[in-house]
């Protein structure tokens, strides 16, 4: 007897609410408007540093809502560095370069939890050099990712 084939079900898709509980809890704000604005500001900066297929995936992973605020603003021609963003958030927030990075980091790595790893590499690439960290990964050299990519196939 041949088993009948199973099907997986897809993880389901966060909601817009679930990510903005995520991002209070793992940003210790104080409220669910805090996360939001936190989310708003990040998300918006972010959809103008960010062009192409890259730009398009990323915006379908998250939810309608989040989309709406990453895909508000036209990207421009050159990506920001990751201080200039940073200071970018801050100035546009009205707070330090501090809660900038704390922002930026809690809500692009609550982000990329909804995303295929290999899609937040990619739009890593596609930024210059720092944006890294503030998806909470290790900014790895090309010579690094040659090195591990031969690690791992060795093992």
């Amino acid at each position: 007897m041949i088993p009948e084939p199973r099907t997986i079900a897809a993880p389901k898709a966060m909601t817009f609410d679930r990510l903005l509980e995520k991002i209070r809890y793992e940003g210790a704000y104080p409220t669910r408007e805090r996360a939001e604005e936190a989310l708003n500001a990040v998300l918006g900066g972010l959809g103008a540093q960010i062009t192409g297929e890259e730009r398009v995936a990323f915006a379908a992973a998250l939810p309608r809502e989040a989309a709406r605020v990453f895909t508000a603003e036209a990207p421009g021609i050159d990506p920001a560095p990751a201080a200039r963003f940073v200071d970018d958030l801050a100035a546009r927030t009205g707070g330090t370069a501090a809660t900038a990075r704390w922002d930026a980091g809690t809500v692009l790595a609550a982000v990329a939890t909804l995303m295929d790893p290999a899609l937040v590499t990619r739009v890593i690439d596609s930024l210059p050099p720092g944006y890294a960290l503030l998806f909470g990964r290790a900014q790895l050299t090309t010579a690094a990712r040659t090195q591990l990519g031969a690690a791992a196939w060795a093992a």
